[in-house]
């Protein structure tokens, strides 16, 4: 059904096809997908991404029916069962390598200290994916037999002979009926099956969230920390536009200003001056996130929008208000005649 979940579980190695059999019989699982997955570049694995490491992996037909993130392409076609030396690419990898539907890429990647044994295969582009900005956008999808196949050429040149590759996964996708808890699904899976090791979802989630809360406190800091710099750069500058008016001051007031006016015209020099900030601080970060957007593979590292550009803005003009407020109060409640004899 449409609105089944999945959970995924991986034991660390291989398993036998087998083993789908027996993880299907487990009460409340509705389907099971093999699974192969390697990396698409050996030897990258210490490289530092902002991204999902490209990676290879068996086209999986039961993701579009049963998982809420459907996958979609921009063009060309899907791999099927018989699909050999054929690859769908997440529009990140086939932007990596320019390549586009028809043209050919050879999977995996030769890194440049590339053993004697090192084996890959030409293949033809037959589909490229739209963009997801998930993990699929870093995938090569192949057919199972071309997935088991790379897989072969990556073991040990001493189980080459003695192994076949096609009798092995390196895990399964396991979709539950509706209803079903993941949690629990899992635990029966390990109980059932104690060959493999079912990942519950919700350590996926709290991975997730732990990396996100780091990342939320890191963006909060630097934001209070520019909150605080920009908001005593505008009171410094307003305190000294006071300090330097006060004759200016003292002589609108003699002529008959009243403090309001004075307030109302030192908070509007404040907002501007938020406003100039606030304006150059985006044009700033405009050009810097399509840059970082501009070298990302995928083009969409960081999302601007019309409201987060309105949001910026108002937010530097109600800050500069905010900040040039006690400067404004203390220009006018200044006492005209020792305005005028300053000096």
């Amino acid at each position: 059904m449409a609105d089944a979940n999945s959970s995924s579980g991986f034991g660390g190695g291989y398993m036998d096809l087998s083993t789908l059999d027996r993880i299907q019989r487990v009460q409340g699982v509705l389907a099971v997908s093999p699974g192969v997955y390697d990396t698409a570049k050996p030897g990258s694995a210490s490289v530092v991404s902002m991204g999902v490491p490209d990676f290879i992996a068996n086209f999986d037909p039961n993701w579009n029916r049963y998982s809420p993130l459907k996958l979609s392409l921009a063009g060309g076609r899907w791999v099927g069962d018989a699909s050999r030396l054929e690859v769908d690419l997440g529009s990140s990898i086939a932007a990596e390598f320019h390549v586009r539907v028809g043209d050919t890429i050879a999977l995996p990647v030769r890194p440049s200290d590339a053993q004697p044994g090192f084996v890959n295969h030409r293949f033809t582009v037959v589909g490229i994916l739209k963009p997801t900005l998930t993990a699929p956008d870093s995938g090569a999808y192949v057919s199972l037999h071309d997935a088991q196949m790379i897989e072969g050429d990556s073991l040990p040149t001493a189980l080459r002979g003695q192994v076949d590759p096609y009798q092995l996964i390196t895990g399964a996708v396991v979709y539950a009926q509706p209803g079903v808890n993941l949690d629990s699904l899992a635990t029966r899976i390990n109980s059932a099956v104690p060959t493999v090791e079912a990942t519950k979802p919700s350590t996926l989630v709290n991975a997730f969230k732990s990396g996100g809360a780091v990342f939320t406190v890191m963006t909060t800091a630097a934001a209070l920390l520019a909150l605080v710099i920009g908001g005593l750069s505008v009171v410094n500058t307003m305190l000294m536009s006071v300090s330097e008016r006060v004759r200016e001051i003292g002589l609108k007031k003699a002529i008959g200003a009243r403090t309001h006016h004075i307030l109302r015209e030192f908070l509007a020099e404040a907002a501007l001056i938020g406003l100039i900030g606030g304006v150059a601080g985006y044009l700033l970060g405009l050009v810097l996130t399509t840059l970082l957007n501009g070298s990302n593979p995928s083009g969409g590292l960081f999302l601007v929008t019309p409201g987060l550009t309105a949001l910026a803005i108002g937010f530097a003009v109600a800050l500069g208000a905010v900040a040039g407020l006690l400067p404004a109060i203390r220009a006018a409640r200044m006492d005209p005649v020792r305005a005028l004899r300053a000096q």
